[in-house]
């Protein structure tokens, strides 16, 4: 198995690693670097947290100074590393191995080659060593979303700048297009400046998308030359920012989903482990030049969509040939698209009879686009098999219906002014649940009030129950939140992980048992969180009729405390709209059922333990992320429960006063996935019961078994 995969990985690296405009190497095949550049660049992690922590102290001017300089290093440090891969590939060619002992050594060689100019390119221009701007995942992942123009516009605010308040939020706007709460700060700020009709930028757009959409305003005012620029334009700088992208992924890489080797068993193994997980990277590097950046779904036909909208662009322009390349390009990623098909064989009748239609093939950058791709596949499924891990190819090339417009041409018609149709547009189906649907199980415990059903509720698989707890257990359970919970627990330590105007703390079941193990709160308290948190289990698998056993995936108790003074003209949400197992897409009225979300939750239940406090309604809504279907209040004892897909959007309006706190619940039906902690929490039961078993059990004199 090793041998296999060494034999396909080197022969295959010279033209997967090199970006195309490179291949081949400087003609004299020697190895340097590029000259320095001045001034040492900030690490953007330090100037983020400085810039965080000057908002929340009240010093807006700094907080500015520093975000704003976060965001330059971010992109200045993104453009070092895109510049100096480049650089290498080109200047340092990796050469396959031959055959015969040593045979490999030149490969190695010129790895290492590649290693050290890619080192030394970066601290050159870098101003110092590399290892200084390797920020942490929650920070990556920070900037991936575009948070910090959420503080930025929080602050602009403060200072009374709404011009570039409007511009940080409508930046953040477009890479979180679920968040409602963004678009209407945005019309709030134009209302304030009076800039109604002020054009909004985005200050981290993509050049391809701004000429994308230029093209498609021209195309739909019938001004099909400047489309036409404007489309081969948005080509260019697609393909460009695609190799940027390959070129960014040759760094360090830790892919959780793709974990599969738990240590290194030789070099080849190594090697093959590093370079799979820059292969993947690469591979998806599709999702990065997405129509929205902040999206993770399948890239809606955006690539396929530059050449639908040339192919009718270049026919009404009369350059057939053109129009011809583009509709075959086009079919490379949807070859069963019939109108497009049609109009391959209408475009084929308008050439001269000295061209032979045959003899007109796709356009040369899709070919050698899609070629690399499936390339790519076929590589990593490879790997999969013989690395002994999963991976599953997502549809990158979804089909939506393709242009929404009347430009079509018709099928069968030889007449150049003959009459054009629409292309209708396909109505996305509602998420549908893989398993058969039940609910209106018993609810198996005395006292327990059934309030309303999936119908009443105006959903799919929901259900409130009231008086799951008693108002003794609530305090009990709130009493001893207060001396184990952490802040940022389940944030990964982020102290407002949703909001900055909310402090978020919490507890597992498992650091409860253990506080109460050592009597730093009651045994009897951390004792109900296990024994209520599994008391909810076997109500959501009774209700809903399920015939298999539900598992615990995460069980958290979840504290959100309103900031005082930072609740004035406050419209955001504690916890935005959002589903439990897929990544809401308002936009495309999808749920994506792949990583990163938790894909392996099937059911969601919260018990809420008080309602001394202001707002904090658990709201469900359409896909759409903004209309509410129903609005629960939180009081102790209520328990809402919910299957986890996309037929369930679900968010946290805003708390204004006080402090809200429940047991958040997240159920699989796959053993494969329950919580690991939940485990060692019934290890520890198990041994608290026996230990309790032996205190009480009573003292026999042995002459009384005779």
């Amino acid at each position: 198995m090793r041998e296999r995969i060494w034999a396909q990985l080197p022969m295959l690296l010279p033209w997967l690693l090199l970006p195309p405009p490179l291949w081949g190497g400087p003609p004299d095949g020697r190895c340097s670097e590029r000259e320095p550049e001045p001034g040492p660049l900030q690490p953007f992690d330090l100037l983020y947290a400085s810039g965080v922590a000057a908002y929340y102290s009240g010093d807006y001017e700094v907080a500015v100074r520093d975000l704003e300089a976060a965001l330059r290093s971010h992109r200045r440090l993104r453009e070092i590393r895109a510049r100096c891969a480049r650089h290498c590939a080109a200047r340092c060619p990796l050469v396959p191995p031959g055959v015969g002992p040593g045979s490999e050594l030149p490969f190695f060689r010129a790895l290492l080659e590649r290693a050290r100019c890619y080192r030394s390119c970066q601290s050159q221009r870098l101003g110092g060593p590399a290892s200084r701007h390797r920020a942490s995942e929650d920070v990556r992942s920070d900037f991936q979303r575009r948070v910090p123009y959420n503080y930025l516009q929080r602050a602009y605010i403060k200072l009374n700048q709404l011009e570039k308040a409007v511009e940080a939020a409508h930046t953040f706007f477009m890479a979180n297009p679920e968040h409602m709460e963004m678009q209407q700060n945005i019309k709030n700020y134009r209302t304030m400046a009076g800039v109604e009709d002020l054009q909004l930028v985005d200050r981290d757009a993509k050049p391809h998308l701004e000429s994308y959409s230029e093209g498609v305003k021209h195309y739909e005012a019938d001004d099909f030359e400047l489309a036409i620029k404007y489309f081969e334009q948005a080509l260019r700088e697609y393909f460009n920012e695609d190799t940027e992208c390959r070129a960014l992924c040759e760094g360090p890489q830790r892919f959780e989903e793709y974990e599969y080797l738990g240590y290194k068993a030789g070099l080849y193994e190594a090697i093959a482990d590093h370079y799979v997980q820059v292969l993947v990277c690469q591979h998806e590097c599709v999702r990065e030049l997405a129509t929205r950046p902040g999206r993770l779904s399948p890239i809606e036909n955006f690539l396929p969509l530059h050449y639908d909208y040339l192919q009718f662009a270049y026919y009404r322009v009369g350059e057939y040939v053109k129009a011809l390349e583009c509709a075959k390009a086009y079919l490379l990623l949807h070859p069963d698209d019939e109108d497009v098909r049609d109009n391959v064989d209408y475009y084929e009748s308008l050439l001269d009879d000295s061209i032979d239609p045959a003899s007109i093939q796709a356009r040369e950058d899709l070919v050698m686009f899609v070629k690399h791709h499936k390339l790519e596949s076929k590589l990593i499924k490879s790997a999969a098999e013989g690395l002994g891990f999963s991976y599953t190819e997502p549809n990158y090339w979804i089909q939506y219906g393709g242009r929404q417009d009347e430009n079509q041409v018709p099928s069968g018609v030889n007449a150049e002014g003959a009459e054009v149709h629409g292309l209708p547009a396909q109505k996305k189906s509602s998420p549908k649940i893989d398993r058969d649907l039940g609910e209106g199980g018993p609810l198996l415990y005395e006292n327990i009030t059934f309030v309303y059903n999936s119908e009443q509720l105006n959903g799919t698989q929901r259900v409130l129950l009231d008086n799951v707890l008693s108002e003794e257990q609530c305090r009990e359970l709130h009493s001893v939140a207060s001396g184990i919970m952490l802040v940022g627990d389940g944030y990964r330590g982020k102290t407002s992980p949703h909001t900055p105007n909310e402090k978020f703390e919490g507890a597992t079941v498992l650091r409860a048992l253990k506080f109460g193990y050592e009597g730093r709160v009651s045994l009897k308290s951390a004792r109900l969180f296990y024994d209520i948190s599994e008391k909810a289990r076997k109500i959501v698998e009774s209700y809903f009729m399920l015939n298999s056993t539900l598992y615990f995936s995460y069980t958290h108790m979840v504290c959100r405390t309103a900031l005082s003074g930072q609740q004035d003209r406050r419209n955001d949400l504690s916890h935005p709209i959002h589903a439990d197992n897929c990544l809401l897409d308002p936009e495309a009225n999808e749920c994506w059922k792949e990583p990163p979300a938790y894909t392996f939750r099937d059911y969601s239940a919260l018990l809420y333990m008080n309602d001394d406090f202001e707002g904090g309604e658990f709201i469900f809504t359409e896909m759409d992320a903004k209309t509410v279907t129903a609005s629960i209040k939180p009081k102790c004892g209520r328990m809402i429960s919910f299957s986890s897909g996309g037929e369930n959007p679900h968010g946290v309006k805003a708390v204004t006063k006080g402090q809200r706190c429940a047991v958040a619940l997240w159920f699989t039906l796959d053993p494969l996935y329950r919580e690991l902690e939940r485990t060692q929490a019934d290890e520890v039961i198990a041994i608290l019961d026996q230990a309790q078993q032996g205190k009480h059990k009573p003292k026999i004199n042995p002459k009384d078994e005779l």
